[in-house]
């Protein structure tokens, strides 16, 4: 018999993504918010612009079928890591998300590029988001940009207690895009440290953004977790029913796009390709 501290704990995490999302195999797609203040693609456009972009792709997703939308600052590049997001686009996210959380009717998270961390939480909090997007919750990995970061796990989980937000799920990466791990931070170590301080679910990814990892790479995550596997970058309507043997779910972007290219909007009849595929897995 566990304890009672431990019982609370574990009641937390969810059971499945259905429990969440309310399918099996659920997709998440990507609203990429248009560069925030002062980010060096931000050119003075303003907050309208900003939210239309992402209602638009926020609408043409769930109208193509999707399941959930999460919102991110995928166009402030080069990254801030961390606590270093500045206050000027991590309240621009609040106000977009928050837009597009009254906009939909299905589950929105939100990620903040490169591990918010804290802010992440902040943000959901403030958009009165369901989930979050932790891209390194435990061990130490270099960033693209050059950092040398680590897990946010104490300051988050405590923070979240302390804003009542104990109802925000975690979705946490083990061996994150855009990085690379500390020597020794192999991913049968990662998912350890990832399951133990209380993610809901893990996240596998490729090497970059849209890239795929390799199936072999997913199959011997869910060989390895105890928890839910989700997709975290490189599907399409082409490999998706692949990797869908191993993952529990998916968190899609650039595929669905007009053209496939990233930085465009969202194109809705890849989206309901992608999810054609996504209906007969399940």
């Amino acid at each position: 018999m566990l304890p009672e501290w431990k019982e609370r704990l574990n009641s937390l995490r969810l059971e499945s993504l259905e429990e969440l999302f309310g399918v099996k195999k659920p997709v998440i797609g990507m609203v990429h918010l248009l560069p925030l203040p002062g980010a060096p693609g931000y050119t003075g456009y303003g907050m309208d612009l900003i939210i239309g972009r992402a209602l638009q792709d926020a609408e043409a997703l769930v109208e193509g079928g999707v399941d959930a939308l999460m919102v991110e600052n995928m166009w402030d590049l080069p990254y801030y890591v961390g606590a270093d997001v500045p206050p000027e686009e991590m309240t621009a996210q609040a106000v977009a998300a928050r837009a597009v959380v009254e906009a939909v009717e299905v589950p929105v998270g939100v990620n903040v590029i490169h591990n918010g961390g804290v802010i992440t939480l902040s943000i959901a909090v403030a958009a009165g988001a369901d989930f979050i997007r932790v891209c390194l919750l435990t061990g130490a990995r270099v960033w693209d940009t050059g950092e040398l970061d680590h897990g946010c796990a104490a300051d988050l989980i405590r923070k979240r207690k302390e804003l009542h937000a104990e109802h925000i799920k975690l979705l946490a990466d083990v061996d994150k895009k855009h990085s690379v791990g500390f020597p020794g931070l192999d991913l049968a170590t990662h998912i350890e440290w990832t399951e133990f301080y209380l993610a809901d679910a893990l996240i596998v990814s490729g090497r970059m953004t849209g890239d795929a990892p390799e199936l072999e790479k997913v199959q011997r995550a869910r060989e390895l977790a105890t928890r839910p596997i989700l997709m975290g970058s490189g599907t399409t309507a082409e490999n998706i029913a692949d990797f869908l043997q191993y993952a529990d779910g998916a968190i899609v972007g650039s595929s669905l796009k007009v053209d496939g290219v990233a930085e465009n909007p969202v194109d809705v009849e890849r989206v309901k390709r992608y999810m054609e595929v996504v209906r007969t897995v399940r």
